[in-house]
């Protein structure tokens, strides 16, 4: 199976109106920058984004809510972008907070086959409405569903020509668990190589997971906040 695409432009080609995404990174760090930019180029709508953040105001997810191709997010911290709160309080965005332990663990499971799960972490609260509760050694705990998405998008550091991916310290985060829920998978990456030039024990997601890959460039790698000391 030939994984290898031209760019951007193309791995994304098939992406539809109202397709379900799932986007890797954390915060700014380790997100499919290119990508990013050819949905926006592309002009799809009504997407369900599924991601740690929300971007920025001028970068990564913050781009297609400013065009307003984003029907609903799915995330858990999203306050670093202007425009997300308005159209949040405008009602013109669809909100779905998710406590972030919770967005991870139903990701790993989509990947995993295993259907739901019971955690403790927002009962009580808001994120509880509707779902069943159980009681587990006297703790009241929420059943979750595993969270599954028509394609995962993800950035790795290194990956080879059959879909091994390498991710670079915190750039791991979700992308691993992300690439393995997505029923179709795009991995755009830094070094793309040939097979055999990856270690093996170094490899976080193995091809069998990836459909799509190819070499991004004139990635900016910003950081949401900056803050120095004086």
């Amino acid at each position: 199976m030939k994984k290898v695409v031209a760019n951007a432009d193309e791995a994304i080609q098939d992406i539809q109106d109202g397709a379900v995404l799932m986007l890797g990174g954390f915060g700014l760090c380790g997100i499919p920058e290119n990508c990013i930019t050819a949905l926006v180029k592309k002009a799809v709508k009504g997407l369900t984004c599924i991601s740690n953040n929300a971007g920025v105001d001028d970068f990564g997810l913050g781009l297609l809510l400013k065009t307003r191709q984003i029907r609903k997010m799915m995330s858990s911290y999203v306050g670093e972008n202007a425009e997300f709160e308005r159209q949040l309080l405008a009602g013109e965005l669809e909100v779905d907070l998710i406590p972030q332990g919770t967005l991870a663990t139903r990701i790993q499971m989509a990947g995993m086959g295993i259907p739901a799960f019971f955690t403790p972490a927002g009962y009580g609260t808001e994120v509880a409405e509707g779902k069943e509760v159980r009681v587990f050694n006297g703790k009241p705990h929420l059943m979750e569903l595993a969270l599954h998405a028509d394609f995962a998008i993800v950035k790795a550091w290194k990956g080879d020509t059959m879909g091994n991916l390498v991710f670079r310290k915190t750039t791991r985060n979700f992308s691993s668990s992300m690439a393995r829920a997505g029923q179709i998978t795009i991995a755009e990456v830094e070094h793309l190589v040939q097979p055999g030039e990856l270690d093996p024990d170094n490899i976080h997601v193995p091809g069998i997971y990836v459909h799509r890959i190819f070499q991004g460039g004139n990635y900016e790698k910003r950081i949401e906040r900056r803050t120095v000391k004086i």
